[in-house]
């Protein structure tokens, strides 16, 4: 059945830069906000959108990832005309290959995509944290009658050398230009990984980069650069919700914290916009007579006998008695011994903690410490920034 928009949802990556947290798992599928996963964002903005086509490109680590989705129930996608797929990469006429990029990995499932023969492919990633209307972008993309829609958004300077970068005509919004994360940036508006393209259109340039034996395959450093070279009709798509890129482990707990403050809370923010996710049957959270908890998120099946102050605690968390939890995230099952602080760090899943140990960073360090696997050996042992 032909489709107006699919989406082509890349969740592949690796996610390096979060360490131990995606030793072995893909980034997308890494825990976040207490009860969710990164990808349920945006499989939940696809369902939201009305966008019942979606293909899951899978990669690095995808058992976990694929067995998570399944047949994409929780997020109305198991249906007969369209639906979800998981796509890892196959063999195909030139043998075996990984995806070798962004747009390599479109192009390696363009068979799929014309089975629907779109009129447009909606192409977004599953490892950041947002809420938006796929569908209001796509009408702006149809209206301007553009080749490739891009969505943008401003961000601070200090880090935009992070991200692909534009400048705008300001009366149209049409992409004058392009720079793929760089050194010296002379704009903030960012790229979120987000693109509409005309199918037939993107076709077309991902069958050149093929032929290119010096690309890198990518949209950001080959097909954005090489539409606009030729004078294609790229406009931008401003959004101006909230949107974090959660590919540090900075980042990914500074996402956590803005949900203990009720104006950056992305779960609170537009309820009609539901998050979707795979329930888990956890028994009721335990609260100890002497337990303390001032602002924060504690999911069901939680033990808590000490104190937990503005920090997010996932499911299966214990935190033992006069044990001090303060600004942090602990991921899944993590057990906190007795007489324990905890500041400004990431616990994974898992871990145990023994009693009487302090985690912390250096005060003159504003790096966040992650805790992972086979770090605590010995008591009383203090550790600043351990990975």
């Amino acid at each position: 059945m032909k489709k107006q928009c699919i989406a082509m949802l890349l969740a592949g990556g690796r996610g390096t830069r979060l360490k131990n947290l995606t030793e072995n798992l893909a980034k997308p599928a890494v825990p976040f906000g207490g009860k969710y996963r990164i990808i349920d964002f945006t499989l939940s903005n696809c369902r939201n959108s009305g966008i019942d086509t979606v293909g899951v490109l899978t990669q690095y680590h995808p058992h976990i990832l694929q067995s998570y989705i399944g047949d994409g129930k929780e997020w109305d996608l198991n249906r007969r005309d369209g639906g979800l797929s998981i796509l890892p990469p196959y063999q195909c006429e030139n043998g075996e290959r990984w995806y070798e990029g962004t747009a390599h990995a479109i192009y390696q499932n363009r068979h799929i995509i014309e089975q629907y023969d779109p009129e447009h492919v909606l192409v977004i990633s599953g490892d950041h944290i947002y809420k938006m209307d796929y569908n209001k972008m796509l009408q702006q993309h149809i209206k301007s009658s553009a080749d490739a829609t891009i969505s943008v958004i401003e961000v601070p300077w200090n880090e935009a050398s992070r991200f692909g970068l534009m400048k705008t005509d300001e009366n149209t919004g049409r992409i004058v230009d392009f720079e793929e994360k760089p050194k010296n940036p002379t704009s903030n508006l960012a790229s979120m990984g987000i693109y509409i393209f005309n199918w037939k259109t993107l076709k077309h340039y991902l069958e050149q980069e093929e032929k290119n034996q010096f690309s890198s395959k990518d949209f950001g450093k080959d097909i954005i650069p090489a539409m606009l070279m030729n004078n294609l009709k790229l406009f931008s798509y401003e959004f101006n919700g909230y949107w974090k890129d959660v590919g540090t482990i900075d980042s990914f707990w500074e996402a956590n914290m803005d949900l203990l403050k009720k104006d950056t809370n992305i779960l609170l923010n537009d309820k009609e916009w539901k998050v979707y996710t795979v329930e888990q049957t956890h028994p009721p959270q335990y609260l100890d007579l002497d337990a303390t908890i001032t602002q924060a998120l504690i999911s069901e099946g939680c033990e808590i006998y000490g104190t937990v102050e503005n920090s997010v605690l996932f499911s299966g968390v214990k935190v033992g008695k006069g044990s001090i939890i303060k600004d942090s995230v602990i991921l899944p099952n993590a057990v906190i011994g007795e007489n324990v602080v905890i500041e400004k760090a990431v616990v994974g899943p898992g871990i145990f903690i023994e009693d009487d140990v302090v985690v912390s960073s250096k005060e003159s360090s504003k790096e966040i410490t992650l805790v992972g696997e086979n770090i605590l050996k010995e008591h009383k042992k203090l550790l600043t920034n351990v990975i």
